[in-house]
């Protein structure tokens, strides 16, 4: 049975309702919960998305990791303003959020890589991310090289390679009901900085 999304139910602050949401995806054991749909625009203006994880969230934002290097890393230094999507359809539920990404601290991004298995810290060493290669046995051979390079040794994290935090200036909560007559929860911020949220129609 489809659930609801009434006004009397959400949380007046966006990021604890999120947090409602996650924790009853996480509980329905949905396949790769954390996969988001991330929105970037080109330097000719035009929009590219791919799928990214989340790694972390709180008050201030939401995080993934990457190449900044790749072509979502050179989107976001020309042009920070970001969108992040998550469509949960076990719970016919969906979650947009419009924000700003900036990089986190060195210190972060170090913790986090440290936390990755070997093969992905050899990984983000010997993939030239997004840029054309002649071919697989080319970036089969980076690994091998790189493994070699850092056997017995401890694999610290690429200077390129590292954390966004996307702090959010919407928020959209939709969920599926009958009739096509979905809720849909949108949180913005007014002049002083707090949030408000309205009912949008479906």
């Amino acid at each position: 049975m489809l659930q609801s999304l009434l006004e009397s139910d959400v949380d007046s602050e966006p990021v604890k309702q999120f947090d409602k949401w996650w924790q009853q995806a996480i509980e329905s054991n949905i396949d790769e919960v954390n996969a988001m749909t991330l929105a970037t625009v080109n330097k000719e203006g035009y929009p590219s998305a791919r799928i990214v994880l989340l790694k972390e969230y709180d008050e201030k934002g939401f995080v993934f990791f990457t190449n900044y290097q790749s072509a979502k890393g050179d989107n976001i230094h020309n042009n920070p303003n970001v969108a992040l999507v998550f469509f949960w359809k076990e719970l016919e539920r969906q979650i947009r959020i419009q924000g700003v990404a900036q990089k986190i601290s060195e210190q972060q991004s170090d913790d986090y890589f440290n936390s990755r298995p070997t093969e992905s810290k050899i990984g983000a060493w010997a993939s030239p991310q997004s840029q054309k290669i002649e071919s697989r046995e080319l970036l089969e051979n980076n690994f091998r090289k790189t493994e070699m390079d850092f056997k017995d040794q401890v694999i610290k994290r690429p200077p390129h390679w590292g954390g966004y935090l996307v702090v959010p200036n919407k928020i959209e909560f939709w969920q599926g009901r009958p009739g096509r007559l979905h809720d849909r929860i949108a949180y913005s911020k007014d002049r002083e900085g707090n949030w408000i949220f309205v009912r949008l129609a479906p």
